[in-house]
This record gives structure tokens, sequence and C-alpha cells, in this order.
């Protein structure tokens, strides 16, 4: 058993819809975006990650740019393979080391199916895993903030993606009550296109949408300390001439007001079918969010003025899924029991 323990590498894998990060031996080692660049007529993998997405929205006709997942589950499973291969070789600085075996824990949405679940496992298997643990990305959430999830104590955690929003009452090492919907990151970016769009008459791309949601977006349209107005550039639609404009924070809280209310109408549904003994300690501990959208200016406020509860953001809330999901596969005896 020594020595089969001396060949099994652990890794263990936050995939998600927007960025994949991955840990070992207690590091995070790789954290890259979820996309693959191929070449239309080899079919090869030009590049994965980072490269490739500086490559969305410039490619010519022999390129083509994939994000393997939508919506947090696998939405093509080749391109998803190669990512996962791909960003295994990156450990370790890409000196692509020698994996006689790989032990996998990876976290999936809590609203997934048995196909899509099987996807998962399927991808990681030929990527190389000998062995594949599934965990529920709003436990792995609450292990990486440091709840205990043995305790009888309930606990809700929020943790909005790029794909998906998971919303779940976690007690005594299980989710009791769950709702998972797909309003995420991804729908703050479209929403932000079709604004300037509609608005400006200007059309921007994917990328740019992302970097304004991280420059000024924002879930109030009044902030305490705002940011600076952010400079755009995009195609006028009039024209068809490169054009800028400015736009402020509450240009892009109006804009994104329709998608947050639908993640608290969410969350207010999962707060009503709590039972009531864990209302009452949730109404103690309040509700956690984790997660890149858990970084949008006012969210929390506004989340605590709608539930009046107490809303805590974790301490660097993107990663505190893969931070769940490295403990668990550290203590994988003790945790195999929240593990698929």
């Amino acid at each position: 058993m020594g020595l089969f323990n001396w060949f099994t590498q652990e890794i263990a894998i936050d995939l998600g819809t927007a960025n994949t990060l991955i840990i070992h031996n207690d590091k995070v080692v790789v954290d890259e975006p979820s996309i693959v660049a191929f070449d239309r007529t080899t079919n090869k993998v030009i590049a994965i990650g980072r490269q490739a997405m500086q490559m969305e929205g410039k490619t010519h006709e022999n390129i083509k740019t994939v994000r393997p997942l939508k919506d947090g589950v696998i939405a093509d499973f080749n391109a998803a393979e190669h990512m996962i291969r791909g960003m295994i070789k990156m450990i370790n600085g890409g000196k692509g080391w020698f994996f006689p075996s790989l032990r996998m824990v990876i976290c999936i949405p809590s609203g997934i199916t048995e196909v899509e679940k099987r996807a998962v496992r399927d991808s990681a298997e030929i990527a190389g895993a000998k062995e594949v643990y599934l965990i529920h990305e709003p436990m792995a959430a609450a292990v990486g903030i440091g709840i205990d999830v043995e305790e009888p104590m309930g606990n809700m955690i929020i943790d909005i993606g790029g794909g998906t929003t998971e919303i779940a009452v976690i007690a005594l090492s299980g989710i009791v009550c769950d709702q998972s919907i797909r309003t995420a990151g991804d729908n703050f970016d479209s929403d932000i296109v079709n604004y300037i769009r509609r608005q400006h008459n200007i059309m921007i791309g994917e990328r740019t949408a992302e970097r304004i949601k991280i420059e000024v977006g924002s879930a109030l349209p009044e902030l305490q300390d705002p940011p600076a107005d952010f400079a755009v550039q995009g195609r006028d639609l009039m024209t068809g001439v490169p054009k800028q404009i400015t736009v402020s924070y509450t240009e892009i809280a109006h804009c994104l007001d329709k998608s947050i209310s639908k993640i608290e109408e969410a969350i207010l549904k999962a707060l009503e079918i709590t039972p009531p003994e864990l209302s009452a300690d949730i109404y103690q501990t309040g509700i956690y969010l984790t997660g890149g959208g858990a970084l949008l200016r006012g969210l929390d406020k506004r989340i605590s003025s709608k539930t009046k509860l107490p809303v805590h953001v974790a301490d660097d809330p993107l990663r505190a899924v893969v931070r769940g999901t490295g403990i668990s596969l550290k203590n994988i005896q003790n945790f195999k029991f929240l593990m698929q």
C-alpha cells in the first residue's frame, strides 16, 4: 500500500465555468480560465487557459476557441478532456510530470443530474485519473471558509460562480435544502453587452463586458466608495467605426438589476423551504457569500436588506471552493461521506 501511495499523486480540481483551479500539495498550482483553442484543420489543441483566453473573439477561420463548461456542467466532452489533461500538465510549471496514478477530487454544482455527473467523471478518467471523487460546490465552499460542516448547526452558503449560483443550507455533513439556478457571472456579462448595445449603440465583446463588471460592476446604484467611471471601446453600430464611451457604476447597477433579482428570489425560496430549527440557526450565523460573484460591489448589502439577515463575504471568495476541495482531499478518509 505504501508503494501505491508513493506513485499516487493527489489533486483537487474546481472545474468552473469561468476558471479552473487545481490544488496539489496544499498549494493552488493552476488558476486558469476554462477555455481551449483548437486548430480547425487538424483539431489539435493550440492553447489552454490564459493563452486561449487572449485569443477569444480575435480568431481567424482556422482557429476556434471553446469553453467546455456551460452553466457549471460539461457541454463539450472532448474539449473538457483536453482542458483537464492540459491543466494537469501545468502542475510543476509544465515540466510534464509522469503521473502513474492520479487521485482527483472534483467539485460539481448541487443541482447536477446523473448524466452530467457521469460526464465529469468520464472526462477525468480519460484525462488520466484512476480514482475520482465528486463533492458538491456549496459543501466544498463551506469547508473552504472554515465552517465545521459536521456540527448540528445550520449554515447557509451562496456560491455565485460563472455559470451557476448555488444556494445551500448545510448541517450535519449534508445539504438539507438547496437551490441551484443558472444565473451567475456569465449572465452579468451578457446583460452588460446587451445594455451597452441598447443604450449606447456600441457592440462590445464578452471579454470587455467582464472587464467592465470587474472595474465598475455594482449591485447598488449608490455606493459609499464608488469606483471611477470606466472607458469602454467598441464598434459603433451606426457607423461601424471603433468608438470610445465612458460608463459609470450606476449604469451597470441598473443593467444587472434583473439578474440579481433572480438570485434574490432563489435565496428567498431556499429560506422558505428551510426547516424552522435551521432557520433559527441561520438567523444567528447569517449567510456566507463565496465565488467570483461575491466580489460584486454592494451585493452583500443588497442581499442583507432583502433577507434582513447578516451577510458575510468569505476571505478570497474566488478560491473558497478549491480550498475546501483541497482540505477534503487531504482528509479523504474523514470526508468520504461528503463525496459521491
